[in-house]
């Protein structure tokens, strides 16, 4: 066993069935972590005080917090790969390294994305449920199209979005794709024709989302940009809840201005009971599970662990979100 080191590390809130894995990465280093149960600011600055490094999967970093938890607060590791719920410009402000886990679930968040748009494109579910209600019918599903003849628009070409269009790409589809980090010709492009997203939103028979959720992608689609896109294409969004204004794309659906939408990620999760988006055949809708294999569970919960370690040793971190 390793020599412990001296450090105060807590998971602030966790909703994982259990922490073990978590527990065997932290023993097996000689170091321990309380779990605390914090949901809002106000609980993490009670509860996490005094802490050198916080495990974090919900609860709000914010500039309040990160004032209130210094000088002992050193770094914040994220369950996951967004950092919507971390205020990282106050967190380098009060020099804090924050970090995510970007690459533990790039198969799920891709397979899941391309299961849902095969899903729309071959009308799964509404066909199961007219075959269960007694009907043995195709024309029901009438028109579903070939695949190769479709235009698949990606926004966001990080590790899921280049994975989702090489993945597509033998399904003989056209890919295009957007994200103002790269441009034509960029090699992170994976094959998939570069355009600028005007051009994007128009062309696109399915668009998936794959950006993160920023001040600039806050509502990126709204109604203006939904009313730019084919009556006959479908939106699919595995990344953030509010990069889609959801009250516009419900409109856009039930007035069949856009042809339906596959949600794995809504703005407010669990989706309240009556939001116009349950009762709208046109919209698939899953239950933030995308991220989800019990592989990648494991190895979130893993890389969650060893690069709190990381920090804690003195050792360069692997998942640096800013530079301090």
């Amino acid at each position: 066993m390793r020599k412990e080191v001296s450090v105060k590390i807590v998971v602030s809130d966790c909703d994982h069935e259990s922490m073990k894995p978590e527990e065997a990465v932290f023993a097996d280093n000689g170091m321990t972590f309380k779990q605390l149960r914090c949901l809002t600011e106000g609980d993490l600055i009670a509860q996490c005080k005094g802490a050198n490094i916080v495990l974090n999967q919900y609860a709000p970093f914010t500039a309040r917090v990160f004032a209130a938890l210094k000088p002992e607060l050193r770094q914040v590791v994220r369950y996951g790969v967004g950092i919507n719920n971390v205020d990282v410009d106050a967190a380098t402000e009060f020099g804090v390294q924050v970090c995510n886990v970007p690459d533990y679930g790039v198969h799920e968040v891709s397979n899941h994305a391309l299961a849902l748009i095969l899903a729309h494109e071959r009308k799964i579910v509404l066909m199961n449920a007219r075959t269960e209600g007694g009907a043995w019918d195709y024309s029901l599903a009438v028109p579903i199209r070939r695949m190769s003849e479709l235009t698949a628009g990606i926004v966001g070409f990080g590790r899921i979005g280049s994975a989702l269009a090489r993945k597509l790409q033998p399904l003989g589809c056209r890919v295009i794709g957007y994200d103002p980090a790269y441009g034509p010709g960029s090699p992170q492009m994976q094959g998939a024709q570069w355009v600028p997203f005007d051009r994007l939103v128009s062309e696109s028979d399915f668009v998936s989302i794959h950006c993160p959720l920023t001040a600039e992608t806050r509502n990126m689609f709204d109604a203006a940009v939904l009313g730019r896109m084919k009556r006959t294409a479908v939106i699919v969004n595995t990344a953030r809840g509010g990069i889609i204004d959801e009250v516009a794309l419900a409109d856009a659906l039930r007035r069949g201005a856009l042809a339906g939408a596959a949600l794995d990620v809504l703005e407010r999760e669990p989706l309240p009971v009556d939001s116009p988006l349950r009762s709208l055949d046109s919209c698939l809708l899953t239950p933030h599970m995308a991220w989800y294999s019990e592989e990648a569970g494991l190895e979130l919960k893993r890389k969650v662990a060893e690069e709190a370690i990381r920090f804690a040793r003195g050792e360069p971190v692997r998942y640096p979100v800013n530079a301090l």
